[in-house]
């Protein structure tokens, strides 16, 4: 991923840190955008290359924790570093729990900050990985029949052809081209690779263990 493929989303109510921030980032060679509000952020919405968001936490209206907790119910997995000039030990746990890179309190070393974004940058390419996958094995999943979806369905959880057979009230002979069928349409030659591309579409970058708050 090169610098000029990334953005970095900034939402703060203060016009000088916003400006400040954004001098920052792009002397650093990435791609920089700011916004005054969470509301203004959400007219918008995220970038759709790389990006993440660097979010004040306490801002009037919508507040930076409102904006998380708003973006993970709209499905928006963008990493979010939060920076605040009234850090608490309860603020960053709420913070940390929600999914952020990490909760900066100001004043910040910039090089912290250029390093985090580093990191929350690297996380938003794998995230992006990952969705990409999630779409394609979806998009196989729906060129599935109901009954070879009722067979996939059985064959992940193990079941043997006579048992699937049993179980759906057919013959054994049936559940064979059925599960012929869905490794073809899946594109798949194994049962394991079966099972891995059914357990992607629902698996999501696991979180890394938070780092200690870095509040003062």
């Amino acid at each position: 991923m090169s610098n000029t493929t990334a953005t970095v989303l900034i939402v703060d109510d203060d016009a000088s840190v916003r400006s400040a921030l954004a001098r920052l980032i792009r002397s650093a060679g990435w791609q920089a955008k700011t916004f005054a509000s969470a509301r203004e952020f959400l007219e918008q919405g995220p970038p759709a290359g790389p990006g993440c968001l660097v979010l004040d936490i306490r801002m009037p209206g919508l507040s930076g924790l409102d904006l998380q907790a708003e973006l993970t119910a709209r499905g928006f997995q963008m990493p979010i570093i939060f920076i605040t000039g009234h850090g608490s030990i309860p603020l960053s746990v709420q913070a940390m729990k929600g999914g952020a890179v990490d909760f900066l309190t100001k004043p910040f070393k910039d090089q912290d900050l250029l390093a985090v974004i580093q990191e929350a940058l690297q996380k938003s390419v794998r995230l992006q990985v990952v969705q990409a996958e999630q779409a394609d094995i979806q998009g196989r999943l729906q060129t599935l029949s109901a009954r070879e979806q009722e067979v996939l369905r059985l064959v992940v959880k193990g079941l043997m052809n006579k048992e699937i057979a049993d179980a759906l009230s057919v013959c054994e002979g049936t559940v064979k081209a059925h599960r012929g069928r869905v490794m073809h349409k899946m594109r798949v030659t194994s049962i394991a690779e079966l099972v891995q591309a059914v357990g992607r579409v629902q698996t999501r970058e696991p979180a890394p263990a938070p780092s200690p708050p870095k509040v003062t």
